[in-house]
């Protein structure tokens, strides 16, 4: 399997470079008779798309999908359902000086060293942009995971050093930055505008949280869930880090401290604490799944940088184009949707391994 596909019987390649004609995905293994419209892909679309606010790129795509495949009269057929999303605000001017450099912080050395070419514009494939086609397959996914009762949501809990003190859910849609708390969001935000008015960017962290995850998904040794939701969120280009619970907290303390009896309430039996972030041996509790993501800030910035060219000689330039000051809001439903597209194929796996 390419390094353009993800899953192993909801499988999902995503095409398309940032100033192509067009991005798009092939979702394979859905199931049949899944109710789904282009309205409700274009929902999650539209919270990822650009220009939505003075905290994100000014690019004004509208990211509208079409579905070319896969559904009929407003059900999946259980064939590859087809998604295309048409570039239509791609302005490859301000990249023509990047043809012959490397950015730092970017994926275009990387690019070159493995295929001796690459698409300087925009970045190509290696964009941000081709993660639309990602929120588009998830989309598709999270209407698979209602009919098992399991849903998925992530916000935005810190920025630079500023960070949530709770996680108000219902809060998450009503700011710019997606944070779940009311009060760190507005500083939050002014972090934000302040560093973008300085020409610069800023970082943050992500969490997500799954709930009605059923318990039993992933595997012992090899393609455990929580290795198969690290790997799929470290997919996110702007990703450095995952954690799962308490994440790097635990290594702090001795085993007695970080001990996480099992209960049972209300008949069913749990982890009393859920530490580990309703994932154990690779295997779910049953417990809300819980992740966090380190998100770098954006490499690309309005500030004078050293890189080199081709040639290997040593040069400064500064970034033109259009970009966030900060990735976080965006990426909060590219979280999402990585998120949803490794708990459908987990649980298709275990209905297919074990009949539930």
């Amino acid at each position: 399997m390419s390094g353009s596909s993800i899953g192993k019987i909801f499988v999902v390649t995503t095409f398309g470079e940032s100033h192509g004609s067009a991005i798009g995905a092939v979702v394979d293994g859905c199931p049949p008779g899944i109710e789904l419209s282009r309205e409700q892909i274009q929902k999650e679309l539209d919270r990822r798309r650009p220009g939505q606010s003075e905290v994100t790129s000014p690019r004004a795509e509208q990211d509208y999908v079409e579905i070319l495949s896969g559904v009929f009269e407003g059900k999946t057929l259980g064939t590859p359902i087809g998604l295309l999303i048409r570039n239509q605000d791609a302005d490859s001017r301000a990249y023509a000086e990047l043809k012959e450099l490397f950015r730092p912080g970017h994926a275009d050395f990387g690019y070159f060293a493995k295929f001796g070419l690459r698409d300087h514009r925009g970045g190509g494939r290696s964009s941000g942009r081709e993660t639309a086609a990602r929120v588009a397959a998830g989309a598709i996914a999270r209407r698979v995971l209602e009919g098992f009762g399991v849903w998925v949501l992530a916000g935005t809990v810190a920025v630079g050093r500023i960070r949530a003190e709770k996680f108000l859910p219902e809060e998450i849609e009503r700011n710019p930055v997606r944070c779940p708390d009311p009060d760190k969001a507005k500083e939050m935000e002014a972090l934000i505008r302040k560093v973008k008015d300085q020409g610069d960017s800023i970082g943050g962290v992500i969490e997500v949280h799954a709930l009605g995850v059923p318990a039993g998904l992933g595997e012992p040794v090899f393609s455990k869930l929580g290795a198969d939701l690290g790997a799929a969120l470290l997919g996110i280009g702007a990703v450095k880090g995952v954690e799962f619970g308490e994440g790097f907290a635990a290594a702090e303390r001795k085993g007695s401290e970080n001990a996480d009896p099992f209960v049972c309430e209300g008949g069913k039996i749990h982890a009393k604490f859920n530490r580990a972030g309703g994932i154990l041996g690779g295997i779910s509790t049953g417990d809300q799944i819980v992740i966090r993501l380190a998100v770098k800030p954006t490499s690309s910035i309005g500030l004078d940088q050293e890189t080199v060219n081709l040639k290997g000689e040593p040069l400064k330039f500064k970034v033109q184009g259009r970009h966030d000051p900060c990735i976080c809001p965006r990426i909060v439903p590219v979280a999402e949707a990585m998120t949803a597209i490794v708990l459908v194929d987990h649980v298709l796996r275990q209905r297919g391994q074990t009949g539930k």
